[in-house]
C-alpha cells in the first residue's frame, strides 16, 4: 500500500465505517461456523470485528510487515495471523467452516491470480462452506488512493460467473453505490437444502437504511480519503512512479 492508502484502512473513520456500516451489510445473516479464514487482513480492521464473531480464526496476510504487526497486536487472542499468498495457501482441502474476502481482491495483481485465488479458497473450504466478502467499485477517487499500488477492479457483472467457474455453487453479487458484495457457497446443489433461509443471499435492504447506520458515515470516510490523499501528497507520488514504471 501508498502511504495515503494505509492510513485510510488504519484511520479511526475506516474502523467505524468497517464495524457499523459495511461488515454488518456484508455478513448480513450467514453463519460463518467453527473456524474461520480471513484472506487480506491489512492492518486488521476487519480482523478486529471478525474475532468477536466466531470461535477460531486465521489471517493470511501477504505483506509480511503488516502480517507480523498484526500478530503481535493480537497474541493471545483467538486469531492466528499468518504471512502468506492467497494464490497458495497452505491448509490442506476441506478445513474452514467460511473463509472471508474484505476489499482484498483488486489488490490482487492478475485476474487470472484473482481466479486462482478463488479456486484455493474453494479448495480450503469444507463442503457447504462459505465465502463472503466485498470490494469496490472502479472509481476515480479509488484509482487515486490506488497510485502505486496494484488495483485491478472486480466487476461485479462478470462475478458471480467466476464464482462459479472457481466451483462455487449459488453465487449472489449485490450492488450498492460504489460497492458489491458478494457470497456463495462450496459443494453441490445438495449441500444447499440443508443451510436455511439464513444461507439464501444477503439481506437486500440498502446499507444505508439498516438499523444503526447512518449516510453520514460514508461522508466521513469520504472526507478521511480526501484528508489522507492531501496528507501524503500524491503528485509528487506520481512522479517517482512514473519513472520507476510502477511498484506492487
Amino acid at each position: 500500500m501508498n502511504e495515503a492508502h494505509l492510513r485510510i484502512c488504519s484511520s479511526p473513520e475506516w474502523a467505524s465505517y468497517v464495524a457499523d456500516e459495511l461488515m454488518p451489510w456484508v455478513l448480513a445473516s450467514y453463519e460463518l461456523g467453527d473456524d474461520v479464514l480471513e484472506l487480506g487482513p491489512g492492518p486488521g480492521l476487519t480482523t478486529d470485528v471478525l474475532r468477536r464473531l466466531v470461535p477460531q480464526l486465521t489471517a493470511v496476510e501477504i505483506d509480511t510487515s503488516l502480517a507480523t504487526q498484526l500478530a503481535r497486536r493480537l497474541v493471545g487472542t483467538n486469531v492466528t495471523v499468518l504471512p502468506g499468498d492467497g494464490t497458495q495457501l497452505q491448509f490442506e482441502a476441506g478445513r474452514f467452516s467460511a473463509v472471508t474476502l474484505f476489499t482484498m481482491l483488486h489488490h490482487v495483481p492478475s485476474a487470472g491470480l484473482q481466479d486462482r485465488l478463488l479456486a484455493e479458497v474453494r479448495r480450503v473450504l469444507r463442503p457447504a462452506g462459505l465465502v463472503v466478502g466485498t470490494d469496490g467499485l472502479d472509481t476515480a477517487q479509488r484509482r487515486e488512493v490506488h497510485v502505486g499500488d496494484t488495483f485491478i477492479p472486480v466487476d461485479p457483472a462478470t462475478f458471480s460467473d467466476r464464482l462459479s467457474a472457481a466451483g462455487f455453487t449459488n453465487p449472489v453479487v449485490e450492488q450498492s453505490g460504489d460497492r458489491f458484495r458478494f457470497a456463495a457457497l462450496a459443494g453441490r446443489q445438495e449441500h444447499l437444502q440443508a443451510l436455511g433461509p439464513t444461507r439464501a443471499g444477503p439481506d437486500p435492504e440498502p446499507r444505508s437504511r439498516r438499523k444503526g447506520v447512518t449516510p453520514s458515515s460514508t461522508t466521513r470516510l469520504a472526507e478521511a480519503i480526501s484528508k489522507a490523499i492531501a496528507a501524503v501528497e500524491l503528485a509528487p507520488l506520481r512522479s517517482r512512479i512514473s519513472r520507476s514504471c510502477g511498484r506492487r
